[in-house]
């Protein structure tokens, strides 16, 4: 008999478990997968005392509806998110980056995200998934991960093998940063572009497409001018390069990207302003800005500092 679980009665968009992600297995076709928004993930568990390597329920702007059945347990949301608490009958509007204990019976019910993608849901305690090869982030194109793979569904049951004896309430006041231009280092087609073309993509301003996903992310705007050949030989590819197909609209790839391409690559962003990027909605407007290499090392360095600073501050 199960003791300890969550009955999904709704799904939401696209929910699905997520953690670090895998390394170290591009080499057999795997992608890295795991939390799009890193440091919210981090935050996530943070705030209910986890590990912060556990797995989270990942959502995309409609998040599910929860009904819990158990003993009393803490739960946490991060990212940008409007959600009420249905706590011994009585409804309360939650706040996203603050710890709550919920008892048997109660619900969550992620209602969307506010001018953003991705929220986190985090429980003091671990949730029970298999891992595969090392992970329990679910890819969906491939079937790969928790839940056999697949986006949750109505009426599943969420078990949960583990609950923390020792909960503390926890909350912490963050606000996101406004984005201004995402950074770029050249990427090794970068001379394929004509000088227009090149102008273009770091002068100009793009649209995200509605057709974007934990896969990828499709830009509208001005074409980027291939003078050299649409078309390359398939080569390895990492999160965050920039793809330019022959229609000239950029594609930025994602958590689920494939592990090889065969479209010449203008960019990569930076690993610093990813979290910044995942989180732009359809419709928003992008522009870049390019750096050096030894530049985005520093930004990245800096991140991983005032992402250390900010779980220092959860309280």
């Amino acid at each position: 008999m199960i003791k300890n679980y969550f009955e999904v009665n709704r799904a939401g968009t696209n929910t699905t478990f997520q953690d670090v992600g895998r390394s170290n297995l591009y080499r057999i076709g795997v992608p890295f997968s795991g939390a799009m928004d890193n440091r919210n993930y981090l935050i996530a568990n943070n705030l209910v005392n986890n590990d912060l390597n556990l797995p989270v329920i990942e959502f995309a702007y409609q998040g599910p509806l929860l009904k819990y059945s158990g003993k009393n347990i803490n739960i946490a949301i991060t990212g940008d998110v409007f959600f009420n608490l249905k706590i011994d009958g009585k409804v309360y509007e939650g706040k996203s980056y603050e710890s709550y204990e919920i008892n048997n019976g109660d619900e969550i019910d992620i209602l969307s995200t506010n001018k953003s993608v991705y929220g986190y849901f985090a429980i003091s305690g671990e949730f029970n998934l298999k891992y595969q090869w090392g992970s329990c982030s679910t890819n969906t194109r491939a079937n790969i991960g928790a839940n056999n793979g697949k986006k949750f569904s109505d009426g599943q049951k969420i078990e949960i093998s583990k609950i923390s004896p020792f909960q503390i309430k926890k909350r912490l006041d963050y606000t996101k940063k406004v984005i201004e231009k995402i950074r770029v280092i050249k990427g090794t087609n970068y001379d394929y572009f004509s000088k227009e073309g090149i102008h273009n993509f770091f002068n100009k301003v793009f649209t995200v497409s509605k057709l974007s996903d934990r896969m990828g992310m499709r830009l509208e705007g001005p074409k980027i001018e291939n003078i050299v050949d649409t078309n390359i030989k398939s080569e390895g590819l990492v999160k965050g390069v920039i793809q330019i197909p022959a229609d000239g609209n950029p594609i930025i790839m994602l958590s689920d990207h494939g592990t090889i391409g065969g479209y010449p690559k203008i960019g990569v962003v930076i690993s610093a302003d990813y979290d910044r990027l995942v989180q732009l909605n359809s419709g928003s407007h992008i522009k870049f800005q390019e750096v050096e290499l030894s530049d985005a090392e520093t930004l990245f360095s800096l991140y991983q500092m005032e992402t250390q600073n900010i779980l220092s501050q959860i309280k």
